[in-house]
């Protein structure tokens, strides 16, 4: 098991299977020492994580949503890394979307979710550039979905 894999383990975190794509894209690129993971769609244990932030939904479910999305997207970096999470040299870009309401402001924080999460898994290897915007909603009426882009070796 890789150190990044014991440090999720700890955390109580199991990687899921790295999710299929719903259309006609690749879950990942890589290219040269960098993997472009396409949005990972909030979906927990019991499904997809669906509702609107600023209508019913409030910033701690919602970052818990952007943190599912995290946890996806770390899936498919160990698939474009051939299974091997230590390859990592660090998270260079987080591109998060919140489906969320035109008077709701707080996509950052929603976002953090996710944010934070990956700092607490990876240390200074999590840290990373970001975009949070709102959107006027996501597939299947999903809360969050993010993209990303990873350095590795």
């Amino acid at each position: 098991m890789s150190t990044i894999e014991t440090t999720l383990t700890d955390m109580g975190i199991t990687l899921p299977d790295a999710p299929a794509p719903a259309a006609n894209y690749v879950p990942f690129v890589r290219t040269g020492n960098q993997v472009w993971v396409s949005g990972q769609i909030s979906q927990g244990p019991d499904g997809l994580m669906t509702g609107k932030l600023g209508d019913g939904v409030d910033v701690e479910t919602g970052a818990a949503a952007a943190k599912a999305c995290a946890i996806s997207l770390l899936a498919q970096l160990k698939k474009a890394c051939d299974g091997d999470l230590d390859r990592l040299v660090r998270v260079v870009k987080l591109v998060g979307m919140v489906n969320s309401t035109g008077d709701f402001t707080d996509q950052p924080k929603v976002i953090n979710g996710a944010s934070d999460f990956l700092v607490a898994a990876l240390g200074d290897k999590g840290r990373h550039a970001r975009s949070a915007v709102g959107v006027a909603s996501l597939p299947m009426g999903v809360m969050v979905e993010i993209e990303a882009v990873f350095e590795i070796a």
